[in-house]
């Protein structure tokens, strides 16, 4: 069989060219310059029998009503194009725009909350001047873009070759703090005499995909790293993050031309600060800043350019491809009579020791575990599933597999280990957005990231889905 690949690459700018609202907190953000562009990449490689497409955005989650669009607005466009084949990940950023495919306004903060407020504490609809882009307009700009950008790769395919690479630099650290009585914190303090321990590890794997031409030039690059992109997540800006200035670092070393597709490995418990060590090494960079992005930038275009020496003697142009695409049932996760009235009792007598007019999103914040727990058990019986599409792939003796969760390490970790592939690029926050996917410890301790509210499915989900990918992933390599 003729295994001959045929390459397309194109990236899009998806930057806002007014100001937004941002996605990523729970208050009301809104943008007040450009720090760093934000863009949609894609990757299209198929071998006449079999395709992958790969894209990446500078977003903070990619929605299922987008998939949706970007595929309907492929209709046609593209011969031969398998619009089932399409991965779409979020690198994970909080400072990039709201979006949404439905002109109505919401409400800033979480609206699990919201619903169950009376009328006089619930916060104001949110509302744009004219000098704004709402999240109905920049989510149809967002479409015509991420679906102009697969397009123009999938049409602009030619021979080319791939060279698999790995390296190591630090950039995730676990972010959930764990304390003596058996709780546990999202970015909890380690400087109390209560703390225990980091709750999970790090993966400091930077799994690599260097690209060539058929002249073996090299055209682009995919980097997959467990850790959001989200140093400056608090700031109000547009700005993709550390991501940025990788893309900057390789360009001034590789040509102005490069393309760099990232990705978001399982990191729903990662972020780029070291709780243990940050308030002590004043010598490293402030992981809250700018400086920050420029730290972890040259962290990971070091070890790429490295890496490169090595990975570009052995370009293969032909490859085995495998793509198969399925949809998953996830069991959402339940909870008790018990746990439905202590948390009602909890949220009411919450609003009546605090009868404020209008709620900020603080109160909001605070109400959303209670609220959480409250509609689950109200609505657990007619939505007991939660459905995904999830996506394995084998590319020679390269995995790939998606899923739409921010997914706790443990589980990626457990399929990194099991996979029969040499490598294995997992790809979180694809194709929808599933919210956390805690693991059962994380579950027991408690807080945000591993609370009822935060997450469609729980580590029963957290189960089914190593291995049913494993199953659907190792099947390839037999």
């Amino acid at each position: 069989m003729d295994n001959k690949l045929k390459i397309g690459w194109c990236e899009k700018d998806i930057t806002p060219d007014k100001p937004v609202s941002l996605r990523g907190q729970f208050y009301k953000r809104v943008s007040e310059y450009v720090q760093s562009p934000i863009t949609v990449t894609v990757l299209a490689v198929e071998n006449g029998a079999e395709q992958l497409i790969i894209g990446s955005c500078d977003l903070c989650s990619i929605s299922y009503d987008v998939m949706e669009a970007v595929r309907k607005k492929l209709e046609s466009k593209c011969e031969g194009l398998d619009l089932s084949k399409i991965i779409l990940g979020a690198t994970h950023i909080h400072t990039g725009p709201n979006f949404d495919l439905k002109p109505e306004e919401g409400f800033y903060g979480l609206q699990v909350a919201s619903r169950y407020l009376p009328d006089h504490l619930k916060p104001f609809a949110e509302t744009y001047t004219e000098d704004m882009m709402t999240p109905y307009e920049y989510g149809v700009f967002l479409v015509d873009q991420i679906a102009e950008a697969i397009s123009e790769a999938w049409n602009s395919r030619k021979p080319g070759g791939y060279a698999p690479g790995f390296a190591r630099a630090t950039v995730g650290h676990c972010r959930r703090t764990t304390y003596k009585d058996g709780t546990a914190k999202m970015y909890g303090r380690t400087d109390v005499e209560n703390f225990l321990s980091l709750e999970g590890g790090n993966d400091s794997g930077i799994e690599l995909i260097y690209v060539f031409d058929q002249q073996e030039q090299l055209t682009g690059i995919v980097i997959n790293a467990a850790c959001p992109s989200q140093i400056v997540e608090h700031m109000n800006i547009i700005s993709s993050d550390y991501w940025g200035e990788v893309k900057k670092m390789l360009r001034n070393h590789f040509g102005e031309n490069l393309f760099v597709l990232p990705q978001c490995s399982s990191a729903g418990d990662q972020s780029p600060r070291d709780l243990v060590r940050r308030y002590k090494n004043f010598h490293e960079a402030n992981f809250n800043a700018l400086d920050g992005l420029t730290e972890i930038g040259k962290r990971i275009s070091i070890a790429v350019e490295e890496e490169y020496d090595l990975a570009k003697d052995n370009i293969m142009f032909d490859s085995v491809l495998n793509h198969k695409v399925e949809t998953f049932d996830f069991p959402t996760r339940r909870v008790t009579e018990a746990e439905y009235l202590e948390a009602k009792q909890n949220f009411e007598e919450y609003v009546a020791s605090r009868p404020s007019k209008r709620y900020a999103a603080g109160e909001i914040s605070s109400l959303h575990g209670y609220a959480g727990i409250m509609q689950r058990f109200e609505t657990q019986d007619e939505v007991n599933t939660y459905s995904a599409e999830i996506h394995v792939a084998r590319l020679g003796k390269l995995a790939f597999a998606s899923n739409p969760f921010e997914l706790f390490l443990d589980y990626g970790l457990q399929i990194k280990a099991l996979s029969k592939a040499d490598q294995t690029f997992i790809i979180q926050l694809a194709n929808d957005s599933g919210c956390y996917l805690p693991t059962e410890k994380a579950e027991k301790s408690g807080h945000y990231s591993a609370m009822v509210a935060s997450g469609k499915t729980g580590h029963e989900g957290g189960a089914i889905l190593v291995n049913k990918t494993l199953e659907l992933m190792n099947n390839m390599f037999t």
